[in-house]
């Protein structure tokens, strides 16, 4: 199977590790082992969980979750049971088994972007028919239901979208989730909700509702690496309707087994205290918005619809230079490493993670480029 090069992530490994000021990341500050372990400051609760893991048996564990494991990921969705979840390696292994699950050779596919290019790119590779719908600046980053009718057809089987947004950081409020669900019905189309920065809304309820609450055709992806801050667990989970469970299970047979006791040991433990860490992530989340808004003000050679959540924001700059051209110049002059909005196909734009360390003089590194 041929596929297209996956160009964020050939960018970022190339370039993420010599940055001095690394902007490209997604994760809010990743929690060490021991802040995990103490996120709620009870040393009897951290000694009895070591306690746990120490005399846990390093087998395959229970392939598709730990049934403590997935009754914490159903307690953050309203209408789903135990059938309904499988555990993934991460969600880039959830959206792969769900692709390879429901589409074959022929099948349309609406992919709206810009998003994660998992979601074109594989499709792509099966023989999928695949049709981008272009987000509006103009429109606050958000799906126009109109513009969206001209493209879905009586033979499109999936509608891809991402929520909150990367990298626009725009958040689909409820009643706009809720209208596309009725634009789905009536097309009789599946939808995939690749959910991995729910949880981290930065106005009103941090929750969006999620696709697979609300419509039997939904289908969410969860992941313990954007909302939890745990990237290294590698874990992640999708949430449908039973029989698509099954055959997505039927799928990772081949190509995961299962996630292994530790990460899901672990995981369970991240979503019981989901509180505390959504609350640490918050304040993080809370100042780094500060600095970019700040920033955004003072800076005229730049413009960007302010995010609504996640931890991304896709700036467009007022140079006349192709955004690859720009990151390579700036990261060899100043060592602040951004993502070229080419990599997601929005030529013009760069992406930045606000959430960043050293935020704000890494902005500033980036302002004096610009104005030189």
């Amino acid at each position: 199977m041929k596929i297209s090069p996956f160009k964020i992530e050939e960018w970022m490994n190339r370039y993420e590790a010599g940055a001095l000021y690394d902007l490209t990341t997604t994760c809010i500050k990743p929690l060490t082992l021991r802040e995990l372990m103490n996120i709620n400051n009870s040393s009897s609760y951290a000694e009895a969980e070591f306690s746990k893991i120490f005399d846990t048996s390093l087998s395959y564990g229970d392939i598709t979750g730990s049934e403590r494991l997935k009754n914490n990921i159903k307690s953050l969705y309203s209408n789903q049971e135990l059938v309904n979840i499988t555990v993934t390696h991460g969600a880039i292994g959830a959206n792969q088994l769900i692709f390879y699950s429901l589409l074959e050779k022929g099948d349309e596919v609406v992919c709206i972007v810009p998003t994660y290019q998992q979601h074109y790119s594989i499709p792509e590779s099966i023989g999928a028919d695949v049709k981008l719908y272009f987000l509006k600046e103009e429109n606050n980053w958000l799906p126009d239901i109109k513009e969206l009718s001209k493209i879905v057809t009586s033979k499109t089987k999936l509608l891809c979208l991402n929520n909150p947004n990367n990298p626009t950081g725009a958040v689909i409020p409820n009643w706009l989730i809720e209208e596309l669900v009725e634009f789905a019905k009536r097309n009789n189309v599946w939808v995939l909700s690749d959910e991995v920065y729910r949880g981290l809304n930065l106005i009103g309820n941090p929750y969006s509702i999620s696709i697979a609450d609300i419509y039997e055709k939904g289908i969410s992806v969860g992941s313990m690496s954007k909302t939890y801050s745990l990237p290294g667990l590698r874990l992640g989970w999708i949430c449908a309707r039973e029989d698509l469970i099954n055959e997505i299970n039927h799928q990772r047979q081949y190509n995961t087994i299962s996630v292994g006791v530790v990460d899901d040991f672990f995981a369970s433990i991240a979503i019981e205290n989901k509180t505390a860490i959504q609350e640490r992530n918050f304040n993080i989340m809370q100042l780094g918005m500060k600095t970019f808004s700040n920033w955004l003000t003072n800076e005229p050679l730049v413009e960007c619809v302010i995010p609504n959540g996640g931890t991304t924001a896709l700036v467009k700059y007022k140079k006349d230079m192709p955004s690859r051209e720009l990151c390579r110049r700036l990261q060899n002059r100043t060592g602040v490493a951004l993502l070229p909005g080419e990599t997601m196909e929005m030529e013009g734009y760069v992406r930045i993670g606000f959430c960043a360390i050293a935020l704000k003089p890494a902005l500033d590194l980036f302002s004096e480029f610009l104005h030189q």
